[in-house]
């Protein structure tokens, strides 16, 4: 990438950012305190890498970190894995969550809007009394601390509230989504083993009801380690324990817990098997999504902050930290696109939003079908879940508005958080994200680590530690499996699994994964997902999926393409076809309906039998399939020739 071939400054701070925003406010702080001085956010962010105690201790003590038992330090060791952050602290996520609830009882905490019911919202006030009623419910379930309680609810209060009560107890939380199957849901939970499950008796999306309680049997029936389960009637046609949960009074006390001890679990996509169980702490992502959401999105008191996301993916959890630092969240559970796609402009507007969060393929696709927003007070726009095009940066200056920041950030459930995103300070191009996040030693390496120079692409790779950074995956003491996972390619250095190219200034581009995970609409799944509902059917021997991310215009939401190998006697047939669409709604769900689905002779495969998911995808891309892979590695050296062809015939047909 060369200066003259970035993209235009579409947004640019006003002249009095520094003034007016928190991270200006945070720079004058440490003038005042610690004397230091800063001439731009470059100079910043370069102490925020090489001075990681000093940053740390900083920002905690200016975001009001309420210890408990305070550090003296912010990082006793510094090796990655095996990092030692806050030794010896104590403290707990909600009580920063709800911290608000003691100065602005009166002011709205959460407002939610739904297809399945009436508009709500709560108060600090009314939220904090039903967290510490929930928490008593589940003290009475038998609950404590380390135990898992997990979650088959949607993007609605009750699942904030019992996330909350759990974290508050020291109980660790996970959930997924309802539009998950009961095979993605139970190789999730089963691994944690859990002992409550709040589980919805099921939902609309649009006009379309879907029951969920045969799923929910099916779910509890394979989770052994079950005592209890929490039946939520949402849709109105389930069971009611919800109400008896709440019933009682308790005390709101937040038990103060080390600070990495577990808060929730996520899980990755479920790419190479089962999905890994990552387990994040109450320390790092309280002080890591604190600094993010006050410095970097700007939100505070009085701010509202929505982003469109449901509970099996990270942007949930992200978005339920806006409580952190005193924002409202503005919840949504149901189809974005019901009755049109202006929906979730018009809830923006109808709840004041000021920072609007959503995945790129949406913005691509309000791009495409001519939406104009109506009259709004969003000052900027979230995109994330995939790279965003240049195109999609203009749509919103052209039609949301010029005045509107485009915060494009990338990061990952693997740290849930951001670590390249926007800044209040740095003006936005067009295609391009401003900056590394204050913390973040993000850099492009080369295949032999070493960092690559301003233009060309390289390896996401972070090589100092950040707070967020997995405790650790669930049953894996010896810590091997997550060492392999993200530092047996640079050792001591973490791979992250995208190509990113920065510019002489800190901006960078990303150009998609180099991994193979899938994530359309806002539900995260892997392709192991895939191949265990497809590989189940008779007719299907061997399959691989490809998601080709949407930048091109005509197709913004990408292409999802499903490969299968064919029993001898079977043919893709307008039956198979029905079987296979059939099978992915029930088990994974509707938005993981391929696009497209082809017979091939065989799935390239390497000696040791894994998949060649990434080659396929290049090849795809317009890459040679011998500068993508060794065929000498491959079972059949000759497995990728129809797939390059298959590439040709796209790009013949395309240009006819």
């Amino acid at each position: 990438m060369t200066e003259t071939a970035r993209g235009e400054i579409l947004w640019s701070p006003a002249s009095e950012a520094r003034e007016t925003t928190r991270m200006g406010a945070f720079l004058n702080w440490l003038a005042r305190t610690r004397h230091l001085e800063f001439a731009d956010y470059d100079a910043l962010w370069r102490w925020s890498v090489d001075d990681l105690d000093a940053f740390w201790l900083s920002v905690t003590e200016w975001s009001g970190v309420r210890w408990h038992a305070a550090p003296e330090r912010a990082l006793a060791e510094r090796a990655m894995p095996g990092t030692r952050w806050f030794p010896g602290a104590t403290l707990n996520y909600v009580e920063h969550a709800l911290a608000a609830a003691e100065t602005r009882p009166d002011d709205v905490a959460v407002v939610a809007h739904s297809q399945t019911r009436a508009p709500t919202e709560l108060t600090w006030r009314a939220l904090a009394d039903a967290v510490a009623r929930c928490r008593a419910g589940l003290v009475r379930l038998g609950v404590g601390p380390g135990d898992r309680v997990v979650a088959y609810l949607p993007n609605i209060p009750e699942t904030a509230v019992a996330f909350l009560a759990t974290a508050s107890l020291g109980a660790i939380w996970s959930s997924c989504a309802p539009e998950f199957g009961t095979r993605a849901v139970v190789d999730r939970f089963a691994q944690i083993g859990p002992v409550v499950l709040l589980a919805v008796d099921g939902y609309r999306y649009g006009e379309k009801s879907v029951d969920k309680r045969a799923d929910v049997a099916a779910i509890e029936a394979a989770l052994p380690t079950l005592r209890h389960t929490v039946h939520v009637r949402y849709l109105g046609v389930g069971d009611d324990d919800w109400t008896a949960l709440l019933q009682e009074d308790g005390p709101l006390e937040f038990d103060a817990v080390p600070f990495d001890h577990p808060l929730y679990v996520l899980f990755s996509s479920g790419t190479t098997g089962l999905p890994k169980a990552i387990v994040h702490g109450h320390g790092g992502i309280t002080v890591e999504h604190m600094k993010t959401a006050a410095l970097h999105h700007d939100l505070g008191p009085g701010s509202r902050f929505f982003w469109f996301t449901t509970t099996g993916w990270m942007m949930w959890n992200y978005l339920m930290s806006g409580l952190l630092v005193g924002a409202t969240i503005v919840l949504f559970d149901g189809d974005p696109a019901a009755p049109d796609l202006a929906n979730l402009w018009r809830l923006a507007a109808d709840t004041g939003v000021d920072l609007f969060g959503v995945s790129a393929p949406f913005l691509m696709s309000c791009r495409k079908a001519g939406v104009v927003p109506p009259p709004h007070r969003l000052r900027a726009i979230g995109s994330t879940g995939a790279p965003l095009p240049p195109d999609g940066f203009r749509w919103v200056h052209d039609v949301v508005g010029a005045h509107v920041q485009v915060q494009s950030v990338s990061g990952g459930t693997d740290v849930c958080a951001a670590f390249v995103g926007a800044v209040p300070l740095l003006p936005v191009r067009a295609g391009e994200i401003p900056c590394r996040l204050l913390g973040c030693a993000v850099e492009a390496f080369d295949a032999d680590g070493v960092v690559c120079p301003p233009g060309v692409q390289g390896e996401l790779v972070i090589t100092e530690p950040m707070p967020s950074m997995p405790v650790g995956f669930w049953g894996d003491p010896s810590g091997e499996k997550l060492r392999h996972a993200y530092f047996a390619d640079y050792p001591g250095v973490w791979r992250h699994g995208d190509w990113i190219t920065f510019t002489a200034d800190g901006a960078c581009v990303i150009s998609g994964r180099s991994d193979a995970t899938l994530n359309r609409g806002g539900v995260r799944l892997g392709t192991s997902d895939f191949y265990a509902v497809i590989e189940g059917l008779p007719e299907v021997t061997d399959s691989l999926v490809v998601h080709l991310e949407g930048d091109d215009p005509d197709q913004p939401l990408g292409e999802l393409l499903l490969f299968v190998a064919l029993a001898p006697d079977a043919e893709l047939d307008d039956d198979l076809r029905a079987a296979i669409v059939r099978a992915l709604r029930a088990e994974l769900s509707p938005r993981h309906v391929p696009d497209a689905i082809h017979v091939v002779p065989a799935v390239p495969r390497t000696l040791s039998g894994k998949k060649l998911e990434v080659p396929v995808k290049r090849i795809l891309g317009g890459a040679a399939a011998d500068a993508v892979a060794s065929r000498s590695s491959l079972a059949d050296p000759t497995a990728l020739d129809w797939y390059e062809e298959f590439a040709d015939s796209r790009v013949q047909g395309r240009s006819e």
